[in-house]
């Protein structure tokens, strides 16, 4: 197990700070995004009382009879809207499901906006008053930040400011509500309850989980514990932001690690918000990336590539 530490950052720093400070918040996330693909931040604007208000409402969410869950699947949707069952997911080249279910929040649309027939409507469940509410205030202030993360980095590799922000501009992102039950309780043989993969999408927002069990593979092969403290966020950068840099920027390997004894043996609550660019964009490596070492395609089409590497799209 790795003895490094991910770099923390203070995000006012950038948005409210002094030009040394903003300099310096630029150069510690940009070198840490580059070097670890993750980076811790503090003072990050998105209130922490609605992250918890939140969780309370995931909490009940969960604890809904498992017909009724299952009543709120999107046929055909790939997991992107509504809820995805216990196991039904895995990673890329795993056959054994993760040990999780889940709840995907996206981009609230008004009717005849012309991209709600691409991402579909949100999916509510009844009797839970505040969770529309909570999820799409969480939705949007997790939206915000990801757009000043991403000028931050743009910043950093002298491409402009809005250059990577505007990919993500209505883009197609996703909240995931994750529940990992007690493993005594429905264990699968083989399985763990996020097997080692990559994220999708350009960046990933984690808010503070409810407990550990995060961990990165480092440069170096070794696995690093991350855990996002209480009022932090940990952004994690993605396949798509990798493509789009010519990898420059990783696309770290992560796992969440199944209890290592029966006193952690708990429930699990996390809240990713997976920041999706809109679906023609063109991810094609960036010219100021150096020659590029993949060929151009769609956001969507990615998307759809990597939904059946993982098993929820046939």
């Amino acid at each position: 197990m790795s003895s490094q530490t991910i770099p923390t950052v203070t995000l006012s720093h950038y948005t409210h700070g002094t030009s040394k400070q903003r300099a310096d918040f630029v150069q510690v996330f940009g070198a840490g995004i580059q070097e670890f693909g993750f980076v811790t931040v503090a003072d990050h604007g998105v209130d922490m009382e609605l992250i918890r208000r939140t969780y309370a409402d995931v909490e009940r969410l969960f604890a809904l009879p498992e017909a009724v869950k299952q009543g709120h699947e999107v046929p055909g949707g790939g997991g992107q809207r509504g809820y995805t069952g216990y196991g039904r997911e895995h990673a890329k080249n795993q056959k054994v499901g993760d040990l999780k279910e889940f709840w995907h929040v996206g981009r609230e649309l008004a009717a005849g906006h012309p991209r709600l027939p691409a991402y579909g409507g949100n999916v509510w469940p009844a009797g839970l008053d505040t969770f529309r509410r909570h999820t799409l205030e969480l939705y949007s202030a997790l939206d915000r930040a990801a757009a000043i993360f991403l000028d931050a980095l743009s910043e950093y590799y002298g491409l402009g400011q809005g250059r990577l922000s505007e990919m993500a501009q209505d883009g197609n992102s996703v909240l995931r509500l994750i529940h990992y039950p007690p493993l005594k309780e429905k264990f699968i043989p083989g399985g763990v309850r996020a097997a080692e993969h990559e994220d999708i999408n350009l960046i990933t927002l984690l808010c503070e989980s409810t407990s550990s069990g995060l961990e990165i593979l480092t440069r170096d092969g070794e696995w690093l514990p991350v855990q996002a403290l209480r009022g932090t966020i940990v952004v994690d950068s993605g396949d798509m932001l990798s493509r789009v840099t010519n990898e420059v920027v990783p696309a770290t390997t992560h796992r969440v690690v199944n209890p290592k004894s029966p006193a952690e043996d708990v429930t699990r609550y996390s809240m990713p918000f997976f920041v999706h660019p809109y679906p023609e964009c063109d991810l094609a490596p960036l010219k100021e990336m150096g020659p590029a070492k993949f060929p151009p395609i769609t956001a969507d089409a990615f998307l759809q590539q990597r939904l059946r590497e993982i098993g929820l799209v046939k």
